[in-house]
């Protein structure tokens, strides 16, 4: 039998791939560090939360879902250098796809919480 599909490791796989395409138009405009620094941060919110799936407790589970929002966080703060950055390309539809993400990882953190308290 299949496993049931999970919305947030494929939403945050797809974000990953569209973060290896951002990069590299980065990269294509020798804009290195950022591209990197995007590139790690943006690819690890979707690892982070791939590992969280085999965690050995609830309080495990949490802890790498909440480094994957901190991973969150910090693509956001390299995504608005890029957009107030004149010299950077837009990252377009990047910024909204991130804010869904952190939505959802912020509903995970608190009902998993919830649950650890019952």
């Amino acid at each position: 039998m299949a496993d049931a599909p999970n919305l947030i490791l494929d939403f945050t796989m797809e974000f990953s791939l569209e973060i290896i395409k951002y990069a590299e138009i980065l990269e294509r405009n020798k804009k290195y560090n950022l591209a990197n620094q995007l590139f790690r941060s943006g690819t690890s919110i979707g690892a982070n939360i791939n590992e969280a799936q085999s965690c050995e407790s609830r309080s495990d589970f949490i802890h790498k879902i909440k480094f994957a929002a901190k991973e969150a966080e910090e693509t956001k703060y390299w995504f608005t250098l890029c957009t107030k950055a004149d010299s950077y390309p837009e990252p377009t539809g990047l910024v909204e796809k991130l804010q869904i993400i952190i939505k959802i990882l912020n509903k995970i953190i608190v009902t998993s919480k919830q649950a650890r308290a019952q």
